[in-house]
């Protein structure tokens, strides 16, 4: 659906009964019919930005004011002038705008929108790992919590972390974390010894490797392309490997009309808008399931959005100790990105 369009949604109170917490359901009655120009409203109101992930539902993508990867968002979290941020996408990537934007009212849909990856790095288990391996310089990824954050030394993601290790002194020791499996990756394209925190992202180690083999049987002209999170298997069948973003572009400027996409499905709904002519299929999961969908990322509603906007809750928040020292990782990223 577009704003543009100006449609009313026709949803019955059921849909939304599904998507709403229980004192959202006592305002069902008040629900606009036309949610878009309710939240374009909204906006204009609380001087609001809305910044989306590639993997929200496509309502979302529709009305956000910037869509982007980890990355990009950051960035756009940095360089705003808005007095609220909406963030449509999951805790940890609220959290890095709030970190970057102390003074701004940060939102989050769903608070309940975690992250796997990020879960699977807890705060006191991580200490005792970064304890074990003194003089580690710590490099990590941006899914993970304020806390990992704070006890790190540079943070980068899935479009930078070569970059980023490439710059450190090969005779600097580093742990990697929270992601094996980009981990991986970047010891592999930047011939480094990295020590990983064996950490995983549930949606990006789904992906039947005999099902996107036999998915490239079927379809011989498509290429396969692939997000670093993605497990070895996985990638060796893979023509680009990539961030979203980094995905996005490749689509957009190959000759192929055809791919085999390995990454949440939600950034198709970007592909097929720059490049309607060309064919994109969801790479699938191991079992017959929707697995290959972010639970976390699609606990966002375009009904949620709205009432977080409205109640201006649920907010992001943090102490003010924690906060300055993820701070400075992400710092050094940005330095590092230029």
């Amino acid at each position: 659906m577009n704003p543009q369009d100006n449609k009313q949604l026709e949803a019955t109170p059921t849909v939304f009964t599904n998507a709403l917490t229980q004192s959202d359901k006592t305002q069902l009655g008040h629900l606009p019919l036309d949610l878009f120009a309710a939240i374009d409203s909204l906006k204009k109101e609380l001087n609001a930005v809305i910044l989306a992930h590639y993997y929200q539902e496509p309502d979302i993508q529709d009305i956000a004011d910037f869509i982007g990867d980890s990355l990009q968002l950051a960035k756009a979290a940095v360089n705003t002038n808005a007095d609220v941020i909406v963030f449509a996408g999951v805790h940890f990537m609220a959290e890095t705008a709030k970190i970057l934007n102390p003074d701004k009212l940060v939102l989050l849909p769903d608070l309940n929108a975690g992250c796997s990856l990020a879960d699977s790095c807890s705060p006191k288990e991580f200490a005792a790992f970064k304890a074990a391996h003194p003089n580690h310089l710590v490099v990590s990824y941006i899914n993970c919590s304020a806390d990992i954050k704070a006890m790190s030394d540079i943070i980068c993601t899935s479009s930078n972390a070569v970059k980023i290790i490439q710059q450190i002194p090969e005779d600097q020791p580093i742990i990697f974390a929270p992601d094996r499996n980009l981990g991986r990756y970047v010891m592999e394209k930047t011939g480094r010894n990295l020590v990983l925190w064996q950490g995983s992202c549930i949606v990006h180690e789904t992906f039947s490797e005999k099902k996107i083999v036999e998915l490239k049987v079927a379809h011989p002209q498509a290429e396969a392309i692939a997000h670093p999170e993605c497990e070895s298997s996985v990638l060796r069948h893979a023509s680009f490997i990539g961030s979203t973003a980094a995905l996005l572009k490749y689509c957009q400027q190959s000759p192929i009309e055809e791919f085999i996409v390995a990454t949440e499905p939600g950034i198709i709904h970007q592909m097929q808008k720059q490049t309607p002519y060309k064919h994109f299929i969801p790479a699938p999961p191991i079992n017959n399931c929707s697995c290959n969908e972010c639970p976390f990322m699609r606990l966002n509603t375009l009904e949620k959005l709205y009432w977080a906007m409205k109640n201006r809750t649920p907010e992001i928040t943090m102490s003010e100790d924690t906060r300055l020292a993820a701070l400075r990782p992400i710092q050094r990223m940005l330095e590092m990105s230029i």
